[in-house]
């Protein structure tokens, strides 16, 4: 019976000495709300990320579940007890009512490898913006096609309005390469009214991981350029 619990203490002490030796990711507070924000307004908050553990902490990756939300890291490895920032800017432009966003933080902690942030924020129109001039708003403005084989041809539509009070025009569709198509519905849209893009993908002769941006051009004066991603990871077929 002593053995035993000689045992559990040694494997006890040897499981903790491991953990204060590896690096922790530590973020106070993981979520931030804005409050209300004026359409428009591009708003900014830094996350305090601090290395809690015994060993270099590597910060890899930050991404953002949107392409209205950016967030960079001052540095991107830190020693044990230090801290740095982590600056999430969200663009407001083009877009109406609550908003809840997720930044990801993606690190050499081997107990939380990913840690997620969220921010949030209600963005409202003023009256001049709603009656003035045209906005045009995306339900979403990214889309993961997930795994495909390569050689396929995917698609996607998105789905855009005109929370505007005048007409809104869609001047122009561009992509980042020849192997996106996209296709708008209208090009003149009321206020109120919906319209579609409908995005294509063609994997020929691609492979691993990828992303395509679409460009809309439209006269919304506050957002003039909407940019659309699409992602997709090609396998080979077979």
């Amino acid at each position: 019976m002593i053995k035993r619990i000689l045992v559990l203490a040694f494997f006890l002490s040897t499981l903790t000495l491991a953990q204060l030796v590896q690096p922790r990711l530590l973020v106070q507070p993981s979520e931030y709300d804005f409050g209300n924000i004026k359409q428009g307004e591009l708003v900014s908050y830094k996350f305090i990320v601090t290395n809690g553990g015994g060993d270099l902490l590597k910060i890899t990756n930050v991404t953002a579940t949107c392409g209205c939300t950016a967030a960079k890291p001052e540095k991107d490895e830190l020693i044990p007890g230090e801290s740095t920032n982590i600056n999430v800017t969200f663009n407001s432009a083009g877009r109406h009512g609550r908003q809840n966003k997720t930044v990801k933080i993606f690190s050499n902690d081997p107990e939380n490898p990913e840690v997620s942030l969220t921010i949030k924020g209600n963005v409202v129109l003023s009256d001049k913006t709603s009656e003035d001039r045209p906005v045009i708003h995306f339900r979403e403005t990214q889309h993961d096609f997930g795994k495909v084989n390569e050689g396929n041809v995917v698609e996607y539509t998105f789905v855009f309005s005109n929370a505007g009070g005048s007409i809104l025009n869609v001047k122009d569709v561009r992509t980042s390469c020849g192997c996106t198509a996209a296709l708008v519905s209208k090009d003149n849209l009321e206020p109120g009214e919906e319209g579609t893009i409908k995005v294509e993908l063609d994997t020929k002769n691609r492979f691993g991981k990828m992303s395509r941006t679409i460009t809309v051009l439209t006269n919304d004066p506050v957002d003039p350029n909407k940019i659309l991603t699409v992602y997709a990871e090609i396998e080979k077929a077979g």
